[in-house]
């Protein structure tokens, strides 16, 4: 159980796929201009990275190396196929918004890249948690980045909840910031580079702090003797 909870935290932090590894980053800028929009993309990606892994996990020993990748690509585009047609049917409104980021999910290089690295090489229940991680870490950067940037433009938060759980969610928007004009900056392409910017750069500085008094303990061996 314990290395399941490594390979989560591994997804969801040591190595975020967008906040370390830098991956899928087009989406990432590209939708997360409010809360929910980076949730619905994220909780999509993250379907497809569990069922993806999943099923490589279960065939790797059939599918020769020579054609592992076209196959990988076939299973992930399938996946991929499948969760476009279910937004298209039942989140028709956010399908709509999201466009062509949905199908764009199969040439993430986060998800071949775990289905590579990761699925192709380890069981199924490692590759299961393998995908959740790495799924949920990447949904944390789009709903952290479209939350940012969502106050900081609009100033609300939660807003078009609706697109995702129904009519009764239209009440739950939150006005961060009464009277607020908007910040255009922010919810503009450039707007998410910084704060993709910014947030890698918090990122850094809490895992330095973190490492830090480990690398400050002194050996007894080491201090020196009174004579």
């Amino acid at each position: 159980m314990n290395d399941y909870k490594q390979i989560i935290k591994n997804g969801l932090w040591e190595n975020n796929q967008a906040f370390v590894a830098l991956l899928g980053l087009c989406p990432l800028l590209a939708v997360s201009n409010t809360f929910i929009n980076g949730l619905g993309l994220g909780l999509a990606t993250t379907l497809t990275l569990i069922l993806s892994n999943t099923t490589i996990s279960l065939i790797r020993h059939q599918v020769g190396s020579e054609v592992r990748l076209p196959v990988f690509v076939l299973i992930i585009a399938s996946i991929v196929t499948a969760i476009e047609l279910a937004m298209n049917a039942f989140f028709y409104e956010l399908y709509l918004i999201l466009g062509i980021f949905i199908p764009l999910i199969v040439t993430n290089c986060a998800i071949i890249g775990r289905a590579e690295a990761f699925a192709s090489k380890n069981p199924l229940l490692a590759s299961f948690f393998d995908g959740l991680g790495m799924g949920l870490g990447f949904t944390f950067a789009l709903v952290s980045l479209g939350a940012l940037r969502e106050v900081l433009g609009s100033g609300t938060l939660f807003a078009n909840a609706h697109l995702m759980f129904g009519e009764a969610a239209k009440n739950i928007t939150l006005t961060v910031i009464p009277n607020y004009e908007g910040f255009l900056l922010a919810i503009l392409p450039p707007g998410a580079f910084i704060g993709l910017g910014l947030m890698v750069a918090v990122k850094n500085i809490i895992d330095a702090r973190r490492s830090k008094p480990n690398s400050q303990v002194i050996s007894l061996s080491e201090v020196p003797k009174k004579a």
